[in-house]
């Protein structure tokens, strides 16, 4: 039972991840459709369209998870996978700019799907396999938010934008209804004692009062702004090393094949989470990251740009698998589905400020200088959360040693 929840689970997260992400290689030309309109225009809009549904999912994630707790996490997925999928169809029916943009927004509210899912997979799994069940579920909703650019780019192009999203509704239908009839709900018993109901306030005092829980909410975020800082400048940056006519399609390539990483090493991160610890892990993958993000910027042909990024993907594989397995080891089963809807939020705002600040930095100082920073991130988020971890684990030696002398 548990195993077939975790491939139900796996296949809905990655279409819903894909969802998301999936619009963003035919936006402008998709609200070119709708009029005439100048390209500072489309360009704006683009932006605002694209954005509007991770600032509002950044918004009410935690609503979503704390719903979960509450009243059940199956039905929860099934109102916002339907709400998803109900969005979608829409928007193959659409024919202003006002009206797409609304329709983003209504799917950010909706899109409470991965938190939930997370949650209740969670909370059917034991503290000591949380590692390795978690970081393969996350390989689906990872994987669908870096390989949905390329899906839906490829999709567009064969059966134009109105099939695109029809077909996009219709999956997502079906992995809602695959939800309904073969997800049982279930929970592992805990201490009773820690399973009581606890108001926001004190979810939020509980997050504050670990420190090490809150640098893994941010390091959730570094990954999310660093992948996405280069998204919107990569196929000028990759016009530089070819003269190929598919360089969308290579920047395509580019910025999924990280996710093809990720499936590679997800797993492998969360068992060695499980074997040493995920703080440990996480400290590790944080630094591997900066160090293959940072060649990026050095690199003088666009299959060495690949190689680093399918490199990079494997390196980042852990971060994410290992800081939701944090959660399950260290959050009550009462308000896990909430806090791991902060960390969603927090993967959510990265996709809305990785762009807007790649964006910035590449117009003042060039696309190679995006890398630089993004890799500052990585190492300043490894050294703050080294000194956390160093600063927690003299803690515990000290109340050992005055147990020890008591």
């Amino acid at each position: 039972m548990k195993k077939r929840n975790l491939v139900i689970m796996w296949i809905a997260n990655f279409f819903v991840s894909a969802s998301a992400t999936m619009v963003l290689p035919f936006l402008s030309m998709y609200i070119e459709t709708f009029g005439s309109y100048s390209p500072t225009y489309v360009q704006r809009w683009s932006g605002f369209i694209f954005g509007i549904t991770f600032l509002v999912a950044f918004l009410v994630s935690p609503l979503w998870g704390r719903f979960g707790d509450k009243f059940g996490r199956k039905k929860i997925l099934l109102f916002t996978g339907y709400g998803i999928a109900f969005s979608m169809f829409l928007m193959s029916y659409v024919e202003t700019v006002s009206g797409l943009f609304f329709l983003r927004l209504f799917m950010g509210i909706v899109t409470g799907f991965i938190p939930t899912s997370m949650a209740l997979i969670a909370a059917q799994t034991t503290r000591e396999n949380a590692g390795k069940v978690l970081g393969t579920l996350q390989m689906g909703t990872v994987s669908g938010g870096l390989f949905g650019p390329l899906l839906g780019g490829l999709l567009a192009d064969s059966v134009g934008f109105t099939y695109t999203f029809l077909i996009t509704g219709s999956v997502i239908s079906i992995a809602a209804t695959l939800v309904l009839f073969g997800i049982k709900e279930v929970q592992v018993k805990e201490d009773r004692s820690l399973d009581r109901k606890r108001s926001m306030k004190e979810v939020l005092q509980f997050v504050y009062a670990d420190k090490v829980l809150i640098m893994v909410m941010i390091a959730s975020l570094i990954v999310q702004v660093a992948n996405f800082s280069i998204q919107p400048q990569l196929a000028l940056y990759v016009g530089q090393f070819t003269n190929a006519e598919n360089i969308a399609f290579l920047a395509g390539m580019a910025f999924s094949v990280t996710g093809l990483g990720n499936l590679t090493a997800t797993r492998f991160w969360g068992v060695q989470g499980d074997r040493i610890g995920h703080q440990k892990i996480l400290l590790v993958c944080l630094l591997i990251s900066g160090i293959f993000f940072l060649p990026q910027a050095l690199v003088s042909s666009i299959w060495q740009l690949i190689g680093l990024r399918f490199l990079f993907g494997m390196a980042i594989g852990g971060i994410i698998p290992c800081a939701t397995a944090y959660i399950r080891q260290t959050v009550p089963l009462s308000m896990q589905g909430e806090v791991l809807g902060y960390n969603q939020s927090f993967r959510f705002l990265g996709n809305v400020l990785g762009p807007v600040c790649g964006g910035i930095v590449a117009g003042f100082f060039g696309i190679s200088s995006v890398f630089y920073v993004s890799t500052c991130l990585f190492f300043l988020a490894a050294l703050m959360l080294y000194f956390i971890l160093r600063h927690e684990g003299a803690k515990l030696r000290n109340k050992r040693r005055l147990r020890m002398n008591g």
